[in-house]
């Protein structure tokens, strides 16, 4: 790995890496926690509403890797609770026909900004590479909840699974660098538009961009962010669904209060 590419050999990856593979002509990266064996953990939407989940119009433009019925690797390649989005699969069909990289974590600050990219490193640490198989293999079997491709998905579960963070408080952007930067280039050129008066043409205004823009990064990197909290594997299925728990009995208490702070959400969502 170097500054420039986080591209790996398969002899390099141990049990407990975070890898990922860029599809789409490096439109986005697709990431999952390597568990020895050929084999890798990784989350998709779950298997009843692939077909059918069409609410979101970016995350239908996504196309969810998924294992052959007749993989020549493995015969249990594949393997998904029918109510989980965690899937186990072998190396092979995980990259497809992508390449193999490797997420790098506990990197300098200066790294960090250094490579523009967002959902390719992290300032933060990494947990005992047993402690991440062993959250991987335990989520395999219990889920990890809904997915959502700004606020929980293949990277979030991944980041999740190495450091056994995630924000505190919901709803919001998760711990993932690929959403952020999402979020982050239009909101940099937004906020950097009042500027325009003091940059010196479009290369002053581009540079007042790029400097909005890595700090966006920097600031919701989950090394730095403030809103997170360590969450034990095994207790955090009732974490996941605390807010559905909260939001199922304030319908059967309130239901007109409900619809109030429920749909300012709703249309947040469907910007």
């Amino acid at each position: 790995m170097g500054l420039l590419s986080n591209r790996v050999e398969r002899s390099e990856i141990r049990p407990g890496d975070h890898i990922y593979t860029w599809r789409a002509v490096y439109a986005y990266s697709h990431h999952g926690i390597y568990v020895g064996g050929s084999k890798v953990v990784h989350f998709t939407r779950k298997k009843e509403v692939e077909s059918s989940d069409s609410s979101n119009p970016i995350s239908s433009l996504i196309s969810f890797p998924e294992a052959s019925s007749e993989c020549p690797t493995f015969p249990d390649c594949g393997f998904q609770l029918a109510d989980s989005g965690v899937v186990l699969t072998c190396l092979d069909c995980f990259l497809g026909n992508g390449s193999l990289y490797c997420f790098e974590y506990g990197v300098p600050s200066a790294i960090f900004l250094a490579k523009l990219r967002g959902g390719t490193c992290t300032i933060a640490q990494s947990d005992p590479s047993e402690v991440v198989v062993r959250r991987a293999m335990h989520l395999l079997q219990n889920g990890f909840g809904n997915y959502d491709i700004f606020e929980k998905n293949c990277e979030d579960f991944a980041l999740y699974c190495k450091t056994g963070l995630i924000p505190a408080d919901e709803p919001g952007i998760g711990t993932s660098g690929q959403a952020s930067a999402a979020v982050g280039i239009p909101l940099a050129a937004l906020l950097s538009s009042p500027f325009k008066v003091f940059a010196a043409g479009p290369l002053g205004m581009a540079t007042v961009t790029a400097g909005m823009y890595c700090a966006g990064r920097y600031i919701t990197d989950l090394g730095v962010r403030k809103d997170v909290t360590k969450v034990e594997v095994e207790n955090l299925s009732s974490h996941l669904g605390f807010r559905r728990i909260e939001d199922a009995e304030s319908v059967n208490s309130s239901p007109d209060k409900v619809k109030k702070t429920l749909l300012p959400m709703k249309r947040k969502r469907e910007r």
